[in-house]
C-alpha cells in the first residue's frame, strides 16, 4: 500500500513489500540494501519467519516503482516467486536504508 509520508507535499510515499522464494541465505537483504540506498530510499529490510523477506522503503513514487521493480528479480543466486505490497509496519526513520536484525 502507498500512503503519503505528512510533511506537506514533499512527493515520498512509504510503502511495504513481501518478496517470497529462495531470498533468504543468498545475500537478498545486502542487495536490497544497496539497490535501495541506490535509489535514494530510505527505510529497511529483514528477513521473516516464515522464509519470506520483508521491506518497508519511503521515497518518491518512481524510486519505490524502481525498487519493486528490481525485488521482483532479486540478486544472483536468488528466486524469486512473489513481491506482495504490504502495508509498512512501521515508518521509516530517515537516514540511511538499512537491514535489521528481527527474531
Amino acid at each position: 500500500m502507498a500512503s503519503e509520508e505528512s510533511g506537506g507535499g514533499t512527493g515520498r510515499e512509504v510503502r511495504g513489500y513481501r518478496i517470497r522464494g529462495r531470498v533468504q541465505g543468498v545475500g537478498f537483504r545486502w542487495w536490497t540494501e544497496g539497490t535501495a540506498t541506490s535509489l535514494g530510499l530510505s527505510g529497511s529490510v529483514w528477513n521473516c519467519r516464515d522464509g519470506s523477506v520483508e521491506v518497508c522503503a519511503a521515497g518518491t513514487a518512481t524510486a519505490l516503482d524502481a525498487l519493486e521493480h528490481a525485488l521482483g528479480k532479486g540478486p544472483l543466486g536468488s528466486r524469486v516467486d512473489s513481491v506482495t505490497r504490504v502495508e509498512p509496519d512501521h515508518a521509516p526513520s530517515p537516514g540511511p536504508f538499512r537491514i535489521e536484525h528481527r527474531s
